[in-house]
């Protein structure tokens, strides 16, 4: 299977971005952006909370806010969304439908921030005939199917149902689901409750490593190259914050105050959530682990599983032309 490893992402050093090129709004002033979020606890929902992005791209942002990938693939592929925030498996599915899009940045290799999350079920063979949710085409449903396949259990045994985090959660308080395979802040709510069979970080160990990304639509990128390279700076900036000192994004700083307010998360409860990522740097995105290879052969291998189960039409000879080491390159050089 791919590099794309828990011990990959945790092996790679902090690294301190060099600022090579100045650096100006100047150009975007007169450019509107549309950005299609997810309420995902992780860095850049910091300067998204507080205006970076506009106040560096120095462009208009229009912020949606989407409870799952594939919605988000969607906006794009109508022409509503120029940058939006996806899973591995909703980018395979888009990629290999050759939707016109590029990956620009990893988020981070997802490890316990998604899992499944189960009531009265002790044993995975104890799945057989339960209601089992998950938003479909989506990273949680590829790790819910991946593990199926690690237990030998027939997907075609369990009552998998299409739904979103919002949906889950009120499933689960009205007791119409055994469990379900979803992210924070919701996953922490079912865990109060019930309890974990696996997590992403179990399933990456199986062969199915999932990660989350920012892609952009290609039109969008080449009319407007320097607003994404400003927009991938920014981001990289907040990872690079946190992988700093990220004992200082405690429960009373400013930072996870922020991160709440964006994602429903408690507040109390982001420092723990924010463990559930391994967050890599723009640096370390370059190398040949992440965007210069290992994404493209990641994102190869979830096409191939998806097409198995029937989710996707057909594969590509190809992934490159849907990830590139080009914005995060260039956003290390900016300076501002």
């Amino acid at each position: 299977m791919t590099k794309i490893t828990r011990r990959t992402f945790a092996a790679l050093a902090a690294a301190t971005i060099v600022s090579t090129v100045s650096f100006s709004t100047a150009f975007a002033d007169d450019v509107t952006l549309n950005i299609g979020y997810q309420p995902i606890v992780e860095p850049s929902r910091v300067p998204q909370a507080d205006g970076t992005y506009e106040k560096v791209t120095g462009a208009k942002i229009n912020w949606q806010k989407f409870d799952g990938g594939a919605d988000v693939i969607a906006a794009i592929a109508s022409g509503s969304l120029d940058i939006g925030y996806v899973g591995s498996s909703p980018l395979a599915a888009a990629a290999s439908r050759q939707l016109p899009i590029e990956t620009i940045a990893l988020v981070g290799l997802i490890s316990e921030a998604e899992a499944l999350a189960v009531r009265d079920i002790a044993k995975p063979e104890d799945l057989a005939g339960k209601k089992i949710a998950t938003p479909f085409v989506s990273t949680a449903h590829y790790s819910l199917l991946t593990a199926l396949k690690h237990w030998n259990i027939d997907p075609k045994s369990v009552e998998i149902l299409n739904l979103r985090p919002p949906e889950i959660a009120a499933a689960w308080q009205r007791g119409d689901i055994d469990g379900a395979y979803v992210w924070d802040p919701v996953l922490a709510e079912l865990k109060k409750s019930g309890t974990v069979l696996a997590t992403s970080a179990d399933v990456a160990s199986w062969g199915g490593p999932t990660f989350d990304a920012w892609i952009v639509s290609k039109t969008f990128a080449e009319a407007h190259p320097d607003v994404v390279a400003a927009f991938v700076k920014v981001t990289g900036d907040a990872t690079a914050a946190y992988r700093a000192k990220p004992e200082s994004w405690d429960a009373k700083s400013p930072e996870a105050e922020k991160i709440a307010r964006l994602t429903g998360a408690k507040q109390e409860e982001v420092p723990a959530l924010l463990k559930g990522y391994i967050f890599p740097t723009l640096e370390e995105q370059a190398g040949a682990d992440l965007l210069g290879g290992g994404t493209v052969k990641a994102v190869a291998e979830t096409s191939a599983f998806l097409k198995e189960q029937g989710k996707i039409p057909a594969i590509l000879d190809d992934y490159k032309p849907y990830v590139s080491t080009r914005w995060v390159e260039e956003a290390a050089k900016l300076s501002f």
